[in-house]
């Protein structure tokens, strides 16, 4: 569907589509035909969650520090994900920065300073619930800032995070991907629960009608930021649950810390978190 199109979906009907429903799960390419049970996936929550708290300590003691951004559509998971992660670790040390709109002040600075005054010392870490990577989604798509400015940031974002790395930051970049169904699905949850009307905006509306212009962006974004200092791993999270646990294995399984149980840990799931090329390659519009 084009952009010039808006979808057959009326999000203030409270009776969700059936056609909608039906093809959440398995909207954008997802692999599995169900979601993963809650048995199964609080065995291995608490699992990885163990690690992680192995993970906290070591950080504490070696002073090593973290930053893992969250990335995606509307409603794609991120701010779950995050909770999930930090659940049962300390958080004064594993920080969830989500910030609002840049103040006046900020939108006359570098780029980057805002975020840099959120990064970790010695023993931390910073959850990024959206990132300075705004500006190669969002805020090109909504026209709140100009092409050239957009093209000035894919091209100094590489150099900032090497920087990172270079000082001996750990950084992590999860793009969650869903699909249109399942986007449509979450947004109308939110419109009509009291609890989670709070998490959708009118941003989030406007966008339901450039699905296109967000994929466009979010794939010039991946080929133009993605490297093998600073990759970007894709989670395909219509299913939260698997998400959520493959984005814990992932930061677990490519980082070093004492005590590590490789059985407890085991294996990321190469269907749900992806490569760049492949899924842009199986996702493009053109």
């Amino acid at each position: 569907m084009s952009d010039d199109a808006e979808p057959k979906f009326d999000i203030e009907d409270p009776v969700l589509p059936k056609w909608v429903k039906k093809a959440a799960l398995g909207s954008g390419g997802y692999p599995y035909p169900d979601r993963l049970d809650d048995a199964e996936y609080l065995k291995q929550l608490r699992k990885l969650q163990l690690e992680l708290v192995k993970l906290q300590s070591h950080m504490l003691k070696h002073g090593s520090r973290m930053v893992i951004l969250f990335e995606g559509r509307d409603a794609a998971g991120k701010g779950g994900s995050i909770d999930t992660f930090r659940e049962h670790l300390n958080g004064r040390y594993w920080v969830d920065v989500a910030l609002p709109r840049p103040s006046d002040r900020e939108r006359t600075q570098w780029y980057f300073q805002r975020y840099v005054d959120w990064m970790p010392a010695a023993g931390e870490a910073a959850l990024f619930d959206r990132s300075w990577y705004n500006r190669a989604g969002v805020e090109p798509v909504m026209g709140f800032c100009t092409p050239e400015q957009t093209a000035a940031f894919l091209d100094e974002a590489p150099r900032f995070e090497r920087m990172l790395t270079r000082d001996g930051i750990h950084l992590f970049k999860f793009w969650l991907a869903i699909g249109r169904e399942m986007q449509l699905k979450r947004f109308h949850d939110r419109r009509h629960d009291p609890l989670k009307q709070w998490k959708i905006s009118d941003i989030d509306i406007a966008a339901l009608g450039k699905w296109d212009s967000y994929t466009d962006a979010a794939h010039r974004m991946l080929r133009m930021t993605h490297s093998p200092d600073t990759p970007w791993r894709i989670v395909l999270a219509n299913d939260k649950r698997r998400a959520r646990l493959e984005i814990i294995r992932s930061v677990l399984e490519a980082t070093d810390y004492d005590g590590r149980d490789e059985k407890g840990l085991g294996e990321v799931d190469e269907k749900i978190v992806v490569d760049p090329d492949r899924y842009i390659s199986q996702h493009s519009n053109a």
